[in-house]
């Protein structure tokens, strides 16, 4: 028998989260629900749920400042996370998926829609592959801890700089358009121009020192990885 995925609801309106927690539960997860980054930040210190749903705006805590925490700490570098919010601005949904949230959802929403990006988001998780563990010249790469070492050395990268360089690891050898990768990052919150990944390559390539030219970049197409 498979056990239900269990989903953490961090809000600080008490009908939104029994509202969201009865349409998960009725889909066949388990919740636990939290009126403050306080108690959420407490119930990590003994379990990990396989899913997080973090309001930017809790009345003692800055969501962003959570998620950015969360993914610095090996053993939630991979938790995935919705974000929940009001603020619809661009600026904020960029920089909630630049620190390492997996999906971003603003108010008012549909619960059924929360619900299908639940199940998105995990099911792309599911998708990951077996290998945690790559080399490739003289990069290695952790997928399971997000660390990157060139020649024994750990380098220190942004989340999007993290997973625009696993996915294109992972499938080495394969050229990606800008576009391709946006959507592999993002889905449909394709909420940046395509050009914001030059920008990522750029920064990656000056991070990766001695192996940045494993990241090539194929005129007119797009980029890839290959020894």
């Amino acid at each position: 028998m498979t056990l239900a995925k269990a989903v953490a609801i961090v809000d600080d309106e008490p009908d939104l989260l029994e509202l969201v927690s009865h349409h998960l539960k009725r889909a066949g997860f388990e919740t636990q629900t939290f009126l403050e980054g306080r108690t959420f930040l407490k119930y990590l210190d003994r379990h990990r749920p396989d899913l997080v749903i973090l309001d930017l705006m809790l009345p003692d805590a800055d969501g962003f400042e959570i998620c950015k925490s969360l993914r610095s700490k090996k053993e939630f570098a991979s938790l995935p996370i919705i974000m929940l919010t009001a603020k619809g601005d661009e600026t904020d949904r960029v920089l909630g998926l630049e620190l390492g949230a997996d999906d971003y959802v603003t108010k008012p929403f549909s619960v059924k829609e929360l619900v299908s990006r639940v199940k998105a988001v995990l099911r792309r998780l599911e998708a990951r592959p077996l290998t945690q563990k790559m080399d490739i010249g003289k990069l290695a790469i952790d997928l399971e801890r997000y660390k990157v070492l060139v020649e024994g050395r750990e380098i220190e990268l942004t989340s999007t700089e993290f997973k625009i360089l696993a996915f294109l690891a992972l499938n080495k050898g394969r050229v990606y358009t800008r576009d391709q990768i946006l959507d592999h990052l993002w889905g449909q919150e394709k909420i940046v121009v395509d050009r914001t990944i030059d920008v990522h390559i750029r920064n990656l390539r000056e991070k990766l020192g001695r192996a940045a030219s494993l990241v090539q970049n194929v005129r007119g197409v797009g980029y890839k990885i290959e020894e």
